[in-house]
């Protein structure tokens, strides 16, 4: 079965900043304590080592695979969840760089070339993933940091950061939707917010609008709106739509049958579960699952392709969200 799916809500992270270290450089498993939906004020770089999964980086969810780099900035909700068999664990599959702004600043007000590195900081609330030549690169660097000490790692760390920075624009992709980095903490983020956290946390239960309202302290209506405005979908066409994702990605990865397939993401009758999938993707549960994956459709299941652009989200493919 599909690993688990987000707590509720994001947990504010709070990062120890050693007397002796500029930045945190770190590595661990999954499942971890650490790894976990959560949001803090320093920036992160990320590196995924192995394994397969999802991401959730701010009002988006998308695939993961061995490689992919991300940049998310300060208060950027994320987490990446693999898929994974009961007892799994993917050891040492994460290794993460966080930085303070404060420290970045005050290193650029003396060194005027970081200008560069600056802009892509301020570009990145939105969260932004590198793929092909530029991620190879900047993992390796990231592995570098791990192993260098004293001056050579900080070298590493700008390194890093300056090949960013240099990406072309088909190797990296921004992920939330531009209303995401400019909404601050205002109604419509908090409806997606908690809107999402309510429905990947019972994804495979019965789901009512009016518990995610709850969550959000809105009344229905209000969360309805908010909701819509800002994601580009109703939330009951938001549960569908994650609810068909999961299903495509557990009859790829399965053997489940597709009645265990079709409880497992929420539907508790069989007939109803595949009059919803072909809908949403096309065709049958049973045909889609003997298909090769080149020839599954695109944006219904994670493609880990990670040479090439990412494909559309769960929300992009459905609200024609550009990116």
């Amino acid at each position: 079965m599909a690993a688990r799916f987000l707590e509720r809500p994001a947990t504010r992270e709070v990062i120890r900043h050693l007397p002796s270290e500029s930045f945190r450089w770190l590595e661990h498993d999954y499942p971890s304590e650490i790894a976990r939906w959560n949001y803090h004020p320093e920036y992160e770089l990320h590196l995924i080592r192995h394994g397969t999964g999802s991401y959730i980086i701010g009002d988006q969810v998308g695939p993961f695979g061995p490689g992919q780099v991300a940049l998310i900035g300060p208060g950027v909700p994320h987490d990446w969840m693999s898929d994974l068999q009961t007892d799994e664990v993917v050891y040492n599959r994460d290794v993460v760089l966080q930085f303070t702004g404060e420290w970045f600043e005050r290193c650029a007000s003396t060194l005027p070339e970081l200008n560069p590195v600056r802009a892509l900081l301020e570009s990145s609330g939105r969260g932004i993933i590198f793929t092909g030549s530029t991620a190879a690169r900047a993992a390796a660097e990231l592995e570098l940091i791990g192993t260098a000490q004293g001056a050579r790692k900080v070298s590493y760390v700008f390194a890093v950061l300056a090949t960013l920075a240099e990406a072309p624009v088909d190797e990296k992709a921004f992920v939330a939707r531009e209303w995401f980095s400019t909404a601050g903490q205002g109604d419509g983020r908090l409806a997606v917010e908690a809107g999402l956290a309510y429905i990947f946390d019972n994804l495979s239960t019965r789901i009512r609008m009016s518990d995610a309202a709850r969550l959000a302290h809105m009344s229905e209506p209000t969360f309805s709106k908010y909701f819509k405005k800002s994601s580009g979908l109703t939330f009951s066409a938001m549960v569908k739509k994650l609810r068909i994702a999961n299903a495509c990605r557990l009859l790829a990865q399965t053997d489940d049958s597709i009645a265990s397939v079709s409880l497992g993401v929420g539907y508790s009758n069989l007939a109803n579960f595949n009059r919803q999938f072909h809908t949403e993707v096309g065709m049958t549960p049973s045909r889609y699952r003997r298909l090769d994956t080149a020839e599954r459709p695109a944006g219904q299941t994670p493609s880990l392709d990670l040479k090439t652009q990412r494909p559309p989200s769960v929300l992009e493919s459905t609200a024609g969200i550009p990116v």
